[in-house]
């Protein structure tokens, strides 16, 4: 029989206490490093972010389950280890039209199903809107069947979402990746690239919600810094003098390993240009993604600043969350998609309501674990077919060790405990990597077999309830 939980909010100016049933506003981020001012990266401008972690909780040890955008939000979305593919939700949706008995409800369909009114905007589910087709607008094709009140994504000049996903500076549409700019930084405001027109319209979205008698679950998807790195040239000042940090371990790594020649990268035009070959281009690419991060970081604000001017923030749990990491040269990656550290770590920070001091965690913990944790602060009945547990002692405990953390790609899976990293891969092969050493640099699997065999089977163990 599921637990149900009341999260009981101080009202501090009335010094009563009095349990209400939250707002939740999830702020989902493409493609985010844990490299921000409040994770220890002095060098990035993020004051949005930062107050959020300061008055919330930042897992500094957060992983997600697929170093993809389709399977980790796949993860986020349904609280359960899932496929490793892009088309990871798609594929669900076709699951539950043909069976859907067999299918446990999504987040947002759990907390529309307990009285909340539910809105997504943005890059939440793979496909910005949530449909399908070859522009991605088709109202047939849904990814997230049953889940969403309004599941929407304003193109603007972008013309429709595929266009506003690869887009660049007033309305450029990728046609050929090859023809179109790595990087760019123009003149304008914030609307001149794709998350403008869409927080414009999340905005909006809060204000119809803060009007209703009806709790909300607010999703919204901030896509930068997806590929292409594109931003408005006033957040690129931040970095135009800016002495950045030398890459670590920047060569390709010995052995057999996840490692990819980052052919999403390569694939923009770079002026052949190549950053594992070329040190200043390689600062130059950094400067750019930085800049992407500091622009993100902007729509943040506009989302707090909007939750506070509509009275909202004394009852909203928020949320902020990086789909996967990214590698800006580290085992000379640039991108994701392999089970390194780069790849798989994430920021994570959970702010609860009428609380002004936060805290960080060093706990090892995994997406999976978001949807367990809302319901628990948001007083509902606690889902039992979610594969992950809730993080609400961890956020009283901050000198918790949290639990090991799994991840997957199609020939690949990891599993990250406090000191070390296993992968194994389809054929057997495994590696292992000592962080209490020289972190993801050498497999020192043949001289630990009993790490090995303890990793791997705590890892099948794991991965059996994907499965269930």
């Amino acid at each position: 029989m599921a637990r149900v939980f009341v999260f009981v909010f101080l009202v501090v100016t009335a010094g009563i206490v009095r349990a209400e049933r939250p707002n939740v506003l999830l702020i989902c981020v493409d493609d985010l490093r844990p490299e921000l001012n409040c994770f220890g990266k002095d060098y990035i401008h993020s004051p949005n972010i930062d107050r959020l972690a300061a008055e919330g909780f930042a897992f500094h040890r957060h992983y997600v389950q697929a170093p993809t955008c389709g399977a980790s939000r796949f993860a986020l979305l349904t609280g359960r280890y899932g496929p490793s593919s892009n088309g990871a939700l798609f594929t669900r949706a076709k699951q539950l039209a043909s069976k859907p008995e067999s299918i446990p409800p999504s987040m947002p369909a759990w907390f529309r199903s307990n009285g909340y009114t539910t809105v997504s905007v943005g890059k939440v589910s793979h496909h910005p809107g949530g449909r399908g087709g070859s522009d991605w607008d088709d109202d047939t094709q849904t990814e997230m069947p049953n889940s969403w009140d309004r599941h929407l994504l304003p193109a603007g000049a972008w013309q429709h979402p595929r266009g506003w996903m690869h887009g660049l500076a007033n309305g450029e549409i990728r046609k050929n990746a090859k023809d179109m700019a790595l990087f760019q930084s123009i003149e304008g405001d914030d609307a001149i690239y794709p998350d403008g027109v869409s927080i414009n319209e999340a905005l909006n979205q809060m204000n119809q919600l803060a009007d209703s008698d009806k709790s909300f679950f607010l999703a919204v998807g901030i896509l930068r810094p997806h590929l292409p790195l594109g931003a408005p040239a006033k957040y690129m000042e931040h970095y135009v003098d800016a002495e950045l940090p030398p890459t670590p371990h920047p060569q390709k790594p010995e052995g057999k390993t996840t490692w990819h020649g980052s052919g999403e990268f390569m694939k923009y035009n770079r002026w052949k240009r190549d950053p594992n070959k070329d040190a200043e281009f390689a600062i130059e690419v950094r400067k750019h993604y930085a800049a992407c991060v500091t622009y993100a970081d902007a729509q943040v604000g506009r989302l707090l600043e909007r939750l506070d001017s509509v009275g909202k923030s004394g009852n909203t749990i928020v949320v902020l969350w990086g789909d996967h990491g990214w590698h800006l040269g580290e085992h000379a990656i640039w991108g994701k998609h392999a089970l390194f550290e780069e790849s798989l770590r994430s920021p994570l920070i959970i702010k609860v309501p009428s609380k002004t001091d936060g805290a960080k965690t060093m706990a090892t913990v995994e997406t999976i674990d978001v949807f367990p944790t809302l319901c628990e602060l948001a007083g509902l009945e606690s889902p039992e077919f979610v594969h992950g547990v809730s993080l609400t002692d961890a956020m009283k405990a901050t000198d918790s060790a949290g639990h090991a953390a799994i991840a997957y790609r199609s020939k690949a899976t990891t599993i990250r405990n406090d000191r070390y990293r296993l992968v194994q891969h389809n054929d057997g092969y495994v590696e292992l990597y000592d962080h209490h050493a020289d972190g993801e640099t050498t497999n020192v699997a043949k001289t630990n077999p009993k790490v090995v065999q303890e990793l791997k089977s705590k890892m099948a163990e794991r991965l059996k309830l994907k499965s269930l």
